[in-house]
């Protein structure tokens, strides 16, 4: 073992877990919990799951990893958690992790900020009577999007055509939130850009473009396909590629991001303006993932970039580390 690698000390790989995105929770863990052995990291998996949360201190981990997507795992209950271990973890703290999984609360905290996001509508339970839910694409247009709001991985998403198709999308996005978000459909080029560091020290990494098959970048061509094609160097203009990276920047500020993290936007075709769909705080890391490829591009590996975010752990009691 390296001196670096000695230094972080027992690693808990935390993955899996209990939300709708346990599989891909299980590939992303799989993947970093290689990487980390092979630089000699004291790493060991650790599904939450399985076991309860107050083993970590018990059995010594000075440290996790989360590779942990969707809810209890990248909403703030599992950093919450580890803030009161005191064990230092990737990625963002309570707050921004709690913002950023809610898309309509992110949306409500960049639009504060003046930054571009598509108009929503949110359709709250006691307000999702048949009459609203048909008048909805009067304020934002048709065609448009629903989705569970505090889901990822295209899980529960609906593109609507027409009036006629409204009721059955609210209802699937209903099965996994009780609220729904219903956004205006940017007509574009869809792309993610990530983030490493903290604060004045956060970067973002190359831009990828995203070319789905007529825009069917749903949860079975994200991960299980290989008819998504991604672009690494995105081959958009540098300047808009500059702009694409200092606009996510601010956007991952301003949620209080740190450590790592991903944002989604469509650069609309019209005027070629980004639109900032969300931010992902804990972001896929399996084969098909983006971190790793936009990394790769910026001359760095899988490995060095899984021990480069463990790195970063950190509590928000205590400073955050760049």
């Amino acid at each position: 073992m390296t001196q670096d690698a000695n230094a972080l000390g027992k690693v808990a790989v935390l993955m899996g877990g209990s939300s709708a995105e346990r599989k891909i929770s299980l590939m992303s863990g799989t993947g970093v919990l290689a990487a980390l052995l092979s630089q000699g990291v004291d790493a060991q998996a650790f599904d939450p799951a399985e076991r309860e949360l107050f083993e970590l201190k018990r059995d010594g981990f000075a440290r996790c990893f989360i590779a942990l997507h969707g809810r209890h795992g990248e909403d703030g209950s599992v950093q919450g958690a580890l803030e009161l271990l005191g064990l230092p973890y990737t990625g963002s703290g309570v707050l921004a992790s709690a913002i950023a999984m809610d898309k309509v609360m992110t949306k409500r905290v960049w639009i504060a900020e003046g930054l571009p996001t598509p108009r929503y509508v949110r359709l709250a339970p006691e307000s999702r009577t048949r009459e609203r839910v048909r008048a909805v694409p009067d304020d934002i247009g048709l065609p448009l999007i629903v989705k569970p709001p505090r889901e990822g991985s295209s899980i529960g998403i609906t593109k609507v055509a027409g009036y006629s198709d409204m009721q059955a999308a609210v209802d699937l996005a209903a099965q996994y939130d009780p609220d729904v978000l219903c956004e205006e459909f940017i007509d574009g080029i869809e792309v993610t850009c990530p983030v490493l560091g903290a604060g004045a020290g956060a970067l973002a990494l190359p831009v990828v473009r995203i070319d789905a098959p007529e825009g069917a970048y749903d949860y079975e061509n994200k991960y299980f396909t290989d008819v998504v094609k991604y672009q690494c160097p995105s081959g958009l203009p540098a300047a808009e590629e500059r702009e694409i990276q200092r606009i996510v920047v601010q956007a991952y500020r301003t949620l209080g991001c740190r450590g790592w993290g991903r944002a989604d936007l469509m650069i609309r075709a019209s005027d070629r303006k980004p639109f900032l769909l969300e931010m992902n705080t804990s972001p896929g890391m399996t084969t098909h993932s983006l971190v790793p490829m936009s990394a790769k591009a910026a001359g760095i590996s899988y490995e060095a970039l899984c021990v480069r975010i463990l790195q970063g752990a950190a509590l928000d009691a205590a400073p955050a580390k760049a």
